[in-house]
């Protein structure tokens, strides 16, 4: 039979419990808004870092198939993929660059076509259809010129930005790459964390090579300017799970508008024809070759976009994938936040089921 007293000190346990679950959760919360807004205040030494020790873990990838399978010497492997990554890098930089300086001294030209192209499609809006009056009109057609001049100003920075930052990436990836004594992976959770993502890097490069590579060729052979950039960049934007290829799709939209030399069906296949593309390869061949290697649910890897993005930009974009990985792995090590790594992955945390049970 149950005392009073001792329903009392259930209660009084109960509330406890309760008022430490409370102050745990709020600690956890501070301690991410202050983690997030140290990771903002150190973005420009942690994006090269980041970035750089991602690239080493593809690197060391070509390193130790030198050294295991061409039986290459270590001290040869290590310099020659160094410099066939350096020249990797150097060339996409220098196609990337080459094509925003192409974009800009176009600018003007790009400008003027797509005020003619407003100009026709006006002359064909019926008088009294359309509340545009003369002035009106005239600013509309004054728009063009200002969205391409900020559009490619702000181009220019970011690749200038990037590019910047190139040589301190590079930097970080010799002293990474020199630094490993050993090209057989660790144990225990380091050793799964590289193994998870090496084989996320490896599949993703290979299938982002060829989209990019289709991508490249067919908008060639539409006779699209800057094909063999967006070829890259659609290379580049794969990388970004979901919204990154709806972006390679759209973004040769604006040049194919006020190309003359192309046309209504050239312009209709340089869209379609990169959206299949996107979608057989996105879809299809993808889920297939990598399967669920990373665990992650789509809802996670989407959250991870926006919180990365928001951080660090379109380069915080492109790292949210093997980043979230990474944290689900270290999270699932530890039980008081495992719950929390099974709800990345889509499942539903053991400790709720024993609770509903």
């Amino acid at each position: 039979m149950t005392q009073p007293g001792e329903t009392g000190a259930s209660a009084t346990s109960d509330e406890v419990d309760l008022e430490l679950r409370v102050q745990t959760i709020s600690q956890v919360v501070l301690a991410s808004i202050a983690f997030a807004a140290a990771l903002y205040w150190l973005a420009p030494v942690l994006i090269p870092f980041v970035l750089a020790l991602f690239i080493s873990m593809g690197l060391a990838m070509v390193v130790r198939w030198l050294v295991q399978r061409a039986k290459f010497p270590r001290h040869l492997a290590l310099p020659l993929t160094l410099v066939l990554g350096v020249g990797a890098l150097t060339g996409l930089g220098a196609v990337i660059s080459g094509s925003v300086a192409q974009l800009a001294a176009n600018g003007p030209e790009y400008a003027a076509q797509l005020s003619q192209l407003i100009d026709r499609v006006l002359a064909f809006v019926p008088a009294e259809w359309s509340t545009l009056g003369g002035d009106s009109a005239s600013v509309l057609r004054e728009i063009p010129v200002s969205a391409v001049g900020d559009l490619l100003a702000r181009t220019t920075n970011a690749v200038l930005n990037l590019l910047s930052q190139s040589l301190l990436v590079l930097i970080f990836v010799i002293f990474l790459l020199v630094g490993s004594s050993s090209d057989a992976p660790p144990e225990g959770t380091f050793g799964e964390i590289r193994r998870s993502v090496e084989s996320y890097l490896f599949s993703k490069i290979v299938i982002s090579a060829f989209t990019g590579l289709l991508v490249g060729m067919t908008l060639g052979l539409l006779g699209v300017p800057l094909a063999m950039a967006f070829g890259v960049l659609a290379f580049l934007l794969n990388f970004i799970p979901n919204v990154g290829s709806l972006i390679a799709t759209l973004l040769p939209l604006p040049v194919v508008m006020v190309s003359p030399e192309i046309s209504a069906g050239a312009a209709i296949a340089a869209i379609a024809v990169p959206a299949a593309i996107q979608g057989l390869m996105g879809n299809v061949i993808e889920p297939k070759w990598m399967g669920d290697s990373l665990d992650l649910h789509p809802i996670a890897i989407l959250i991870s976009l926006i919180f990365w993005g928001m951080l660090w930009g379109i380069v915080g974009m492109l790292l949210a994938t093997p980043i979230t990985a990474v944290v689900k792995i270290f999270l699932q090590k530890f039980e008081g936040s495992r719950p929390v790594a099974e709800l990345m992955a889509g499942r539903m945390p053991q400790t709720i089921h024993r609770e509903s049970a």
